[in-house]
């Protein structure tokens, strides 16, 4: 009021008193128009005390919940459990170590610590904890630059990341990956991994340039002519076999139906230890027509450090080397592992709500545990957590089983796992991935909202030809387009009213107004105005619960505006958190404009119009 002579003053109190009609009581009520600040002093004694609860040491070490009713029958449950999940896990990680461009040993040594810690940790226990192939195919490229110790320190610094963002309670942010996405993915990485292994299935020995998608049809038609037929024969078979022991799963009645059922559950197993057998006595004849696995080191890895330096084709590589060498893996690794674990955790929950920042914590306690004895990233198994499932596990105790077969495994069955073919392997490999795709997912979104396929499409196009690092940013990147287009266009609904010879237009935003939806906000009031030619323009803020800075402004700007083309502008029914920032913003201005009737028709009934002296309170 800095400037005004007493004649405007004596008529800006006048205003005041008129246009606040009813809202005098509520004015009242709202003097102090500060906003409140959070008492961070508070927040972080509360955090700290919340740390020590016998609540917070039941939620992050779950094994406290169900040990005390642990009984015989779980015991034996989680054993026969375990156990089957192992006969399919054992040959799985061979093949998986293989996918990496390992050494067959590695996957066995990245098997066991994942499901010991994951049993103490883990809260969905139909959950297994192991190689993967996304995981395996993610440490391709970390392997070919630095060797063996890329793989292993990919696992602990994505341990260490997993760890740090489950400690910030990070388990929010996979929210913002959308089913759409996660399915383009998967499938953009079955793909991928089907045409990875079509050489070895083929007995093709050129590895060429890499093992991404396009790399991988290139090499195999530039080298086709290298085809081994015996490879090939025992491939095609053993995929053959597979793919009709999986669909034949639970088929039929009585005991043929749980003959099938098992019998699906050893089908790794099974084709695995048929391929070595045969490759066994045709090398007692002196005949080797497949190409072998060969020798896996026998015993336990050695306890010791991640890799922190290596030196890897005459080069040595210090620690910010390998850090630059594996460069977007190091987010790309543990943000995928943390979509499988979270997403399979969901699958099998069967309703119950699934804590992503535990599993966040477990995977990461998993992944720098199993850094210490050259694991590579580990995460959750799709296709081992459902015979996990179906095997019928009382608790996540059914890791443990898993782990003590891999152990026995590795102290006493690697000399017989230099006679696996590598076809096989390429076999079991494939045949997993073909029942990985979700078919019906993608059926789902075209019939449900079409919209959706296409960040599925552009997630799968750019894992395929980009690589699946920079794919899945590049679908999430283009999903969360959606949201922000439909925060940036609110839904805006208008009408007209005739009350005592005056044209009144009712706009009103469906939703919450923020920076991105101010412009339009502003500009569809205008246009409306523009078209309807009102003499009273009533913004109705019901449903509006926030608004910032920008949209203040902008409003502001809207209403002198409408000034200037000689409108009346009421604001009715806004939140008192949010008359409280118009008033912060310019307190004279707004305040006479709020009304807070039941209705539209008392708002103009009680509503006194005096343009001049109004004109003058927006302006001050």
């Amino acid at each position: 009021m800095v400037g005004c002579n007493k004649e405007e003053k004596s008529n800006f109190r006048f205003v005041s008193r008129r246009s606040a009609g009813t809202m005098t009581s509520e004015m009242e009520e709202s003097l102090d128009h500060r906003e409140d600040f959070p008492d961070f002093k508070n927040l972080v004694r509360r955090k700290l005390t919340s740390l020590w609860t016998k609540e917070t040491a039941y939620r992050r070490i779950p094994v406290l919940q169900w040990a005390p009713k642990y009984n015989f029958n779980s015991l034996i449950s989680d054993c026969i459990a375990g156990i089957t999940v192992g006969l399919t896990s054992i040959p799985q990680s061979i093949a998986y170590a293989t996918v990496a461009n390992l050494e067959p040993q590695y996957g066995l040594y990245s098997n066991f610590i994942g499901s010991f810690v994951y049993a103490m940790l883990g809260s969905v226990k139909e959950i297994t904890v192991a190689p993967t192939a996304v995981m395996a195919l993610m440490v391709q490229q970390p392997v070919q630059d630095l060797g063996p110790a890329g793989a292993v320190l990919s696992s602990f610094l994505s341990g260490c990341i997993m760890l740090l963002l489950g400690c910030f309670n990070f388990g929010f942010v996979v929210q913002f990956i959308s089913m759409p996405v996660i399915t383009g993915f998967i499938t953009a990485a079955a793909f991928t991994i089907i045409s990875s292994q079509l050489k070895s299935l083929m007995g093709i020995s050129s590895s060429g340039k890499s093992s991404e998608f396009v790399d991988t049809w290139i090499n195999l038609y530039k080298n086709i002519g290298e085809t081994r037929l015996w490879d090939s024969i025992l491939g095609f078979s053993s995929l053959i076999v597979l793919i009709l022991l999986t669909l034949i799963k639970g088929r039929g009645r009585g005991r043929w139906k749980t003959f099938t059922k098992y019998l699906c559950l050893l089908r790794n197993a099974m084709i695995v230890l048929s391929g070595g057998l045969i490759a066994y006595v045709c090398s007692t004849h002196d005949m080797y027509p497949f190409k072998l696995t060969g020798k896996v080191a026998s015993g336990l890895p050695s306890l010791e450090l991640p890799p922190f330096e290596t030196v890897h084709d005459g080069k040595h590589y210090d620690f910010v080397d390998m850090i630059r060498t594996l460069s977007s893996s190091i987010i790309s690794i543990p943000l995928i592992s943390i979509l499988e674990i979270v997403s399979i955790g969901k699958a099998f929950s069967r309703g119950k709500l699934v804590d992503a920042t535990q599993e966040m914590l477990s995977l990461g306690c998993c992944n720098v545990a199993g850094s210490f004895v050259c694991s590579i990233p580990t995460t959750a198994s799709f296709a081992r957590s459902a015979i996990n499932s179906s095997s019928g596990v009382a608790t996540p105790f059914g890791g443990v089983f898993t782990g003590i077969l891999v152990l026995l495994a590795l102290g006493l069955l690697t000399d017989y796992f230099f006679f696996i073919p590598k076809t096989t392997l390429a076999a079991v490999i494939i045949a997993a991935m073909m029942f990985i795709i979700e078919y019906r997912a993608v059926a789902e979104m075209w019939r449900t909202k079409r919209i959706d396929i296409v960040p599925f499409l552009v997630t799968v196009v750019a894992c395929l030809f980009l690589g699946l690092e920079i794919g899945i940013v590049v679908g999430i990147a283009v999903n969360l387009c959606f949201p922000l287009y439909l925060a940036s266009r609110p839904r805006i609904t208008h009408r007209l009213m005739n009350v005592n010879d005056k044209t009144v237009l009712i706009v009103r935003p469906d939703s919450d107004l923020a920076f991105s939806s101010a412009e339009y906000f502003r500009e569809k009031i205008l246009k409306l105005v523009t078209r309807t030619i009102p003499d009273v323009v009533l913004i109705d803020g019901e449903w509006v619960k926030f608004i910032d800075s920008t949209v203040v402004r902008n409003l502001s700007s809207t209403i002198s505006d409408l000034r200037q083309q000689e409108r009346h502008v009421l604001l009715w029914r806004w939140d008192k958190h949010i008359r409280s920032a118009l008033y912060r913003f310019k307190k004279h201005k707004f305040m006479p404009l709020f009304r807070n009737e039941p209705n539209a028709e008392e708002v103009m009934a009680n509503w006194k119009p005096d343009f001049v002296n109004e004109s003058f309170v927006s302006n001050v």
